[in-house]
């Protein structure tokens, strides 16, 4: 069986082709290389420096290496620069995808699972917490908008010409390999940021409540979906909220920081609750989460002390 993996070289995309590879699958790994990274990249998987917008060389890697799977999780993941540049945002998020979708049916592949957004993709009148997929979504960002377009295509996809497809909507991911600079994860750069000492800048109140995910719980769902799920749209979180404010004082206490934040002004495009509700998950995939919240941090602290140069650690 042989897999595609798109954005393979980053956070979320290396720690699957892993588990692929683990469990003997022959995987192609597509990136760009422009935040993914080489030294991710499992030395079992091929790597192919593409650009998913570039269509010529994605129908080549297609023609040349007739897949099974495609996991799509390469992206433009970041809601703040959607917002500045959001014809950037569709070109990446909406063009490439597309890209790959007209590929995947022209080349027969057997299930296309795509890595959506639970995060941006409800809004932020929503009423029902934790969320279900029941709810309609009502993205206010551009990087929500282009998610729920592509799954509206996969929808369209499947029902002209039966393109099998799951589409997991994440909450916010985070574990080992998390880049802390530039439009990281918050939890990235919170610890990257205390184990030098430095200042830590909470964008608001640091009231806005998110549902954090271990990356290793995020990969079983995707490693689930090969097999179920079909046709659906699926949660991936916890049902577990935790507000900015309650996150820094975890890893304050964690790392042994002694600094208080400081508060910037909000970012433009994000909501104010994000909480996912995990049912379908559980019925559909089998899957739950197994790593909680105190855990997960804990691991991913010790990987980046482990893996970045530090002052003071």
């Amino acid at each position: 069986m042989k897999a595609l993996v798109t954005g393979g070289a980053g956070f979320i995309g290396s720690h699957l082709v892993d588990k692929l590879i683990e469990l003997g699958l022959e995987v192609v790994v597509v990136d760009n290389l422009i935040r993914g990274k080489k030294e991710n990249v499992n030395e079992k998987a091929q790597l192919v420096i593409a650009d998913i917008r570039d269509g010529e060389s994605i129908k080549r890697i297609f023609e040349e290496h007739k897949f099974d799977y495609v996991f799509h999780l390469a992206a433009q993941a970041s809601v703040s620069v959607s917002v500045k540049d959001p014809v950037e945002d569709a070109n990446v998020n909406i063009i490439g995808s597309l890209n790959l979708i007209k590929n995947s049916i022209d080349y027969g592949v057997k299930k296309f699972i795509f890595s959506s957004t639970g995060g941006a993709i409800y809004g932020d009148n929503v009423e029902i917490f934790p969320t279900p997929e029941s709810v309609y979504p009502n993205p206010i960002s551009p990087y929500g908008i282009a998610k729920f377009s592509v799954e509206n295509y996969l929808k369209f996809a499947k029902r002209e010409f039966g393109l099998n497809y799951t589409v997991l909507r994440y909450a916010n991911v985070y574990g080992p390999r998390q880049d802390p600079f530039g439009e990281a994860g918050v939890i990235a750069i919170f610890i990257s940021r205390m184990l030098n000492n430095e200042e830590v800048i909470i964008n608001g109140d640091g009231e806005y409540i998110r549902d954090y995910v271990y990356v290793s719980d995020v990969v079983d769902a995707n490693i689930r979906a090969m097999k179920k799920g079909d046709g659906l749209e699926i949660n991936i979180g916890t049902s577990r909220g935790t507000s900015v404010n309650q996150l820094f004082y975890y890893l304050k206490k964690f790392i042994d920081y002694s600094k208080e934040p400081i508060y910037g002004p909000p970012r433009k495009g994000d909501i104010r609750t994000s909480l996912l509700c995990y049912t379908r998950a559980k019925e559909e995939l089998r899957w739950e989460p197994k790593v909680d919240l105190e855990k997960g941090l804990k691991l991913t602290i010790e990987w980046f002390k482990r893996n970045f140069k530090t002052k003071d650690v």
